[in-house]
């Protein structure tokens, strides 16, 4: 299977922080979002999806020989989504929305180890 279409995970754990921020709207008006089909266990299944996409995008830049720079990426994105995690904790939806909102930086560094790794290489 082509390596961009293993990356599912990190769709859902996206679009579940988003769903956090209106789960009680959706369930007032009768939509079945992730975050609600998740329940209780919404953060725990968000960070096993971001380690998920992240051991992927590992693999990926392992089997591609990419440098210590996509590492750094990917260790930076990690913290970014250590950071989605803290501030989700309570499910309070402003703090989700802002964990929400970072997952522009989460792919920025991803996005950034990767040029840098492909500039690397010459």
């Amino acid at each position: 299977m082509p390596d961009a279409q293993r990356m599912d995970e990190r769709v859902v754990a996206y679009d579940t922080q988003y769903a956090m921020v209106d789960r009680d709207d959706d369930l007032c008006i009768g939509v079945e979002s992730t975050a609600s089909l998740f329940g209780r266990w919404d953060n725990s299944l968000i960070a096993l999806l971001h380690l998920a996409s992240l051991a992927i995008l590992a693999l990926i830049g392992w089997r591609r020989g990419l440098s210590w720079h996509f590492d750094l990426g990917l260790a930076l994105a990690l913290l970014c989504a250590g950071w989605q995690q803290y501030l989700c904790r309570e499910r309070e939806r402003d703090l989700c929305l802002s964990a929400f909102r970072n997952n522009n930086w989460y792919g920025a560094a991803v996005f950034c180890g990767f040029a840098l790794a492909l500039a690397a290489s010459g």
